[in-house]
């Protein structure tokens, strides 16, 4: 797309409230924002339920974080969808399906089997919403306030995750399980309608109609190519292996694991903020592979059991970290033919959050076999060895060769 290169035009502002004044984006960031508080209420209502039927910690922790295994289904079958010449239909459409799955785990009495069929099937076409989501975003705004734009529902989402779980406890008082999955399938009716009033139609200029062999054709030249394969992996791994060190905090620490998972929590959403709201694309890619070596280095520490104030503070710092995604983000994104932005996008959330799942897996391995606080520290170790052997390659990604 040309660009306008004249003296007298200034540079669009890429403040978190001049992205709020466009109102596309503020309308697919509110059906964002709604979507994301729904998936934690119904999460929260299906591990309670689970919870109180089987008393079983590995059905109900399944139950709450197991969808993330089906949005790999999705990159690797039908994410070509993404890049369909009417994303804002495909999105409409991918959302009623959410509000029908939603809304089907309000039936009471619903089989058990039949609530884990629908999170699956939840899960993958929730990835195919991501791609989309994402594919229209970079089609709204420019390439400049692409990385705000991601911190800022970054940001967004790690806050509503938070206040949805509290929120979900607290409706538990006076609401049954079958009442919080309806509460989120209201959610997620009106991020429907907020979306089908506010987002209108764009081409993503797909060439070829989307399916299966194109779903697999371009994931192939994708991860054909050493520049793509390594930002996918340093968007992946060191993200998911860390993840795996937070789900080992309650066996590490029960009576502080509250602590350190806020201060997880603070370190993520004040690094997104500064990273992506206060330093120029040039200074988050200079800045990248330290951020990725900050995600891991501090939980080096574990390995000496540190007093539980120098450990809060280590996750803290840690958790900053996670705003090496940004940069890396903004670079695949740069790398990507505009044809199949939506598919390379979904692919990489659909990754990142299978990886989160396998992370908390292998830490769960791991303290079996040895204590919580030497698998913290081998798999921050792993994390460290991954990002430091795979820079050469991230600097050396010139081009993504997806058509």
């Amino acid at each position: 797309m040309p660009t306008d290169t004249s003296t007298t035009t200034p540079p669009p502002t890429t403040g978190y409230r001049a992205l709020l004044r466009n109102r596309e984006f503020a309308g697919l960031y509110a059906g964002f924002t709604l979507t994301v508080a729904a998936s934690t209420l119904s999460g929260f209502a299906l591990g309670t339920l689970v919870n109180d039927q089987t008393r079983s910690p590995f059905l109900t922790a399944v139950s709450m974080y197991g969808a993330t295994f089906a949005t790999v289904l999705g990159a690797l079958t039908l994410m070509s969808v993404a890049d369909g010449s009417r994303p804002r239909r495909t999105l409409v459409v991918l959302q009623c399906i959410s509000l029908a799955g939603v809304a089907a785990q309000a039936i009471p009495g619903l089989p058990l089997a039949a609530r884990f069929a629908l999170l699956l099937l939840l899960g993958f076409f929730q990835s195919l919403g991501t791609g989309t989501r994402m594919g229209l975003l970079a089609e709204i705004l420019p390439a400049t306030a692409y990385a705000p734009a991601r911190s800022l529902m970054n940001i967004t989402s790690g806050g509503t995750a938070v206040l949805g779980y509290a929120m979900g406890a607290a409706l538990l008082r006076w609401l049954t399980p079958q009442g919080l999955f309806a509460t989120a399938a209201a959610l997620t009716g009106i991020g429907l309608a907020v979306v089908a009033t506010t987002v209108r139609e764009r081409s993503v200029r797909l060439t070829r109609r989307p399916g299966l062999r194109r779903t697999w054709r371009t994931n192939a030249e994708l991860f054909s190519h050493p520049g793509g394969r390594a930002l996918l992996l340093n968007l992946w791994v060191p993200n998911g292996l860390i993840v795996g060190c937070e789900a080992l905090f309650i066996s590490y620490a029960p009576e502080h694991a509250g602590v350190f998972l806020a201060a997880g929590s603070a370190g993520m959403l004040l690094g997104d903020l500064a990273v992506g709201r206060f330093l120029s694309a040039a200074q988050r890619r200079r800045h990248a592979f330290a951020l990725r070596l900050l995600l891991a280095v501090p939980y080096l520490l574990f390995a000496f059991h540190p007093h539980v104030l120098v450990a809060a503070a280590a996750v803290f710092v840690s958790g900053a970290g996670f705003a090496a995604t940004l940069p890396l983000q903004e670079q695949l994104l740069e790398l990507t033919p505009d044809p199949v932005r939506g598919q390379v996008q979904g692919v990489e959330s659909a990754g990142r959050m299978t990886w989160q799942g396998i992370g908390a897996a292998i830490a769960g391995g791991l303290a079996g076999h040895l204590t919580p606080a030497i698998a913290i520290t081998a798999l921050a170790a792993v994390s460290v060895v991954v990002t430091v052997v795979s820079r050469p390659s991230v600097l050396r990604a010139r081009s993504v060769r997806t058509e």
